[in-house]
């Protein structure tokens, strides 16, 4: 097959990309610079120049393959708008030709589960950041009825390839010698290592069961002072090792970081056997303690 990925350069799209290159597919990636173009030629992808600014762009170039994934994603004020837009240009492009599109969304848009796991069917009540996104899921969906075979993949926080968030926490405790987390740690959050999510959008895209949306997360999900602890051990901080990790209040992060520190002080606990069930997807990479204490962080 020949798949359009958007963010084919990006943490997950390259996963995404690498993986289905792999399975013997050919990727094409959508650039919008040289610098962009030249990264998905050297990793073996086809180019196709775009713009999530440009939706004529996506739509020409989703018009001669076979799928889409759609991982591309800027998280600034224009966000609702740009990815709306990129969506309905992509699937306006694939309409009545039974083929898959793929739509990243996020276990965010759930908002604060409150302690309880949630799945697909749970009501959502989503944080501002990400308030704009179960209208676009809603909308990837219901394009069975167009003739488009539209899968949702909503991901737990993802690691692993020494990038996501645990990123930034080897970044502090290098950088600082502490761990900066937003609120108390107490919160938990539901995780997937990205090779494994790369495995699960190959299988959406060359098998696309339309309509359909999945949770994507693996294990139980963890306490963020934990998570946070073991970069500290990892990095060799020196004990107590809760010391070592910096509360910052929800009010003084937003001041910060903007609306995302809501987001990153929520619980979000989130866990389906769904995925399973129709495509045999399981986790089979490091947890992710194995993957901070052991795994891509520390080469």
């Amino acid at each position: 097959m020949k798949i359009l990925v958007t963010g084919a350069t990006g943490y997950v799209g390259s996963a995404v990309s690498e993986t289905l290159r792999k399975a013997g597919h050919q990727v094409m990636g959508l650039a919008r610079c040289d610098e962009s173009a030249r990264k998905l030629e050297s990793r073996g992808h086809l180019v196709c120049r775009g713009d999530l600014d440009a939706p004529e762009s996506l739509k020409a170039a989703a018009a001669g393959v076979d799928g889409v994934i759609h991982a591309a994603m800027v998280f600034d004020g224009r966000a609702g708008e740009r990815d709306r837009a990129a969506v309905e240009a992509l699937l306006a492009a694939l309409e009545g030709t039974g083929k898959a599109f793929v739509y990243s969304s996020g276990v965010w848009v759930m908002g604060d589960t409150g302690g309880r796991i949630h799945g697909e069917v749970s009501a959502l009540k989503p944080p501002p950041l990400v308030a704009w996104r179960p209208a676009v899921e809603e909308m990837v969906l219901e394009a069975k009825e167009r003739g488009v075979k539209g899968v949702v993949l909503r991901a737990g926080t993802v690691y692993g390839r020494k990038g996501g968030r645990v990123a930034g926490f080897f970044r502090d405790a290098r950088e600082r010698g502490s761990i900066r987390i937003v609120g108390e740690g107490r919160n938990c959050w539901s995780t997937v290592h990205v090779d494994d999510l790369a495995e699960l959008y190959a299988r959406a895209v060359t098998e696309p069961a339309a309509g359909e949306l999945f949770i994507a997360c693996g294990g139980m999900p963890q306490p963020v002072e934990k998570i946070a602890r073991a970069v500290a051990k990892a990095c060799g901080l020196e004990p107590p090792l809760e010391a070592r990790v910096e509360a910052v209040a929800v009010e003084q992060a937003r001041a910060e970081m903007g609306p995302v520190a809501e987001c990153l002080a929520m619980d979000c606990r989130a866990g389906s056997t769904k995925a399973a069930r129709f495509f045999g997807w399981t986790v089979q990479r490091p947890s992710i303690f194995d993957e901070i204490l052991g795994g891509s962080y520390l080469e």
